[in-house]
């Protein structure tokens, strides 16, 4: 394990409360808190944040996720618990974090389509970016996992 390499969460205040805006923003759009928290919680996995696995793991378990629903999330294509909106939702999750490597394609988007509408779709990818953003600053610094989460997370 390796320490923090600055107090980013006591730096840059402007940034951090722009950051903490736009996320409020997408768990307030027409997504629905649930699915922003398992597209949170997927590109987190992939991108290999553990303090957002942890944060998103435990805003789903509020909500009344199923652990074995969650422990699930990294196979969602292998796992029956997951509607055809969230695996839409999903895939297109893991097509875009995978840029620059891979560009999504028409089939992803084209399944995309079939569940949400252009709003929905330009929410879903300001989702995307912003958990993505999260991941790049806390895995790139090295922020821990909280032993006690602070209060509200």
């Amino acid at each position: 394990m390796t320490q923090a390499r600055i107090p980013f969460f006591q730096l840059a205040p402007a940034n951090l409360q722009a950051m903490i805006a736009l996320s409020g923003s997408v768990k307030k759009s027409s997504l629905g808190s649930r699915l922003v928290e398992l597209i949170n919680l997927r590109v987190s996995q992939i991108n290999g944040c553990g303090v957002c696995v942890d944060m998103h793991w435990r805003d789903l378990i509020k909500q009344g996720a199923e652990p074995r629903h969650l422990n699930a999330l990294a196979g969602w294509r292998e796992a029956p618990f997951f509607s055809a909106l969230e695996r839409a939702a999903l895939n297109w999750a893991e097509a875009v974090n995978a840029l620059p490597q891979r560009q999504p394609s028409d089939d992803d988007f084209g399944q995309l389509t079939e569940h949400f509408t252009d709003n929905e779709i330009a929410e879903l990818s300001y989702a995307i970016a912003v958990i993505r953003a999260w991941n790049v600053i806390n895995a790139s610094l090295h922020n821990q996992i909280p032993e006690v989460p602070a209060p509200g997370f």
